[in-house]
């Protein structure tokens, strides 16, 4: 049975959660912290205090999950080693190496970001929250995870994993409330251990995606249950976004280098203009099947998310590229790629998924 809160709920705005204090709170920063040390992730930028391996990670994982981050993150750093050499580079080798991770307005604040930072700062981040905030592309989050990691300023940080975790431990709903965000950052920042702010965060983050997750927490592992008024009743925050289906059909055509490594692959360039990835390069493409049918081309079907849509995808070969339009209704023309030169030409991760399963990168 579901018991209705006594609190009137004209008050229940008022009302906010009260977080542990005094000896009970330094228990709870000491336990958690000591779970962190021993059952962290072993992750690449948690080995660093470099603010630009630490930056490079948080833009990366807004939005994207550490498995598809990980060989990004390797290959980007031996691409652009540093704030100077990304600083230096163009936006489309910027954009490549970029691509399969998506989103790709976070590449080009990312690159805004570098140029800036060599320009104005000499190569060198701001050392405070309030400094990094000031730079393209960076947000409350990152300027605090940042600030927080690399220097230690005691400033915490809020993301989807913390306010859950935070929301339980105070038991937000079992009085009838959401905390608001001023509040959330409020009680994140009561919870900080400013010994070891950065440590902390990154226990904060890590307990709500390993542990205290979005449904099924593993309560019985978690190292505050102690601490928590909800043990997992909050399952949800905010309800899922709704995904839209849709189908494509892409033209994937190529020459033989005759043995010679000079093969080709057809690709167009999506419009400057664009409200999604502009000026990315894709494999042709149409939201309608080829007129007339061309049964024996049809090779393979994707399934394909790119933010809120999912995306059933036809890949048709060997079929007059002319027989595929665009949206516009103009002939796929395109261009011809040399395929030893696809690694520094920005593609689109639907295109690079497509190519590698067909061998041809």
């Amino acid at each position: 049975m579901r018991v209705r809160s006594s609190i009137p709920a004209q008050t229940r705005l008022a009302v906010s959660p009260v977080p542990p204090a005094g000896n009970d709170l330094t228990a709870f920063r000491r336990t958690l912290l000591g779970w962190y040390d021993q059952h962290r992730r072993d992750l690449p930028w948690r080995e660093t205090r470099e603010p630009y391996r630490i930056w490079l990670s948080e833009i990366m994982l807004q939005q994207t999950r550490v498995a598809a981050v990980l060989e990004h993150y390797r290959l980007f750093l031996e691409r652009f080693p540093d704030i100077q050499t990304l600083a230096a580079a163009s936006e489309d080798a910027v954009l490549a190496a970029w691509s399969g991770l998506g989103y790709y307005r976070r590449a080009r604040m990312l690159h805004q970001c570098a140029r800036q930072i060599a320009e104005q700062h000499g190569g060198c981040f701001p050392r405070n929250a309030e400094g990094l905030r000031a730079l393209p592309g960076i947000g409350r989050y990152t300027a605090a995870a940042i600030a927080s990691i690399a220097f230690e300023e005691p400033v915490a940080v809020v993301d989807g994993n913390v306010e859950r975790v935070l929301q339980r431990l105070l038991g937000a709903k079992a009085i009838g409330i959401n905390l608001a965000m001023p509040q959330t950052w409020q009680h994140a920042q009561a919870f900080l251990a400013s010994s070891r702010p950065g440590d902390f965060n990154q226990a904060m983050m890590e307990l709500g995606a390993t542990v205290c997750l979005p449904r099924g927490p593993s309560c019985l592992a978690c190292p505050v249950r102690k601490w928590c008024v909800a043990r997992g009743e909050a399952t949800r925050i905010a309800p899922p976004s709704r995904q839209k289906k849709k189908e494509i059909w892409c033209a994937l055509e190529c020459r033989d280098g005759n043995g010679d490594g000079g093969g080709k692959v057809r690709l167009v360039q999506r419009p400057k203009e664009a409200s999604l990835m502009p000026g990315m390069w894709e494999l042709p493409q149409s939201s309608e099947p080829p007129r007339p049918p061309f049964p024996s081309a049809h090779w393979r079907t994707f399934r394909h998310s790119i933010t809120v849509t999912d995306y059933t995808v036809h890949v048709l070969r060997h079929m007059p590229p002319r027989n595929v339009r665009l949206p516009n209704g103009s002939p796929a023309k395109g261009k011809w790629i040399a395929i030893d030169s696809i690694p520094r030409v920005p593609i689109t991760g639907l295109t690079r998924k497509i190519l590698k399963a067909g061998g041809i990168i």
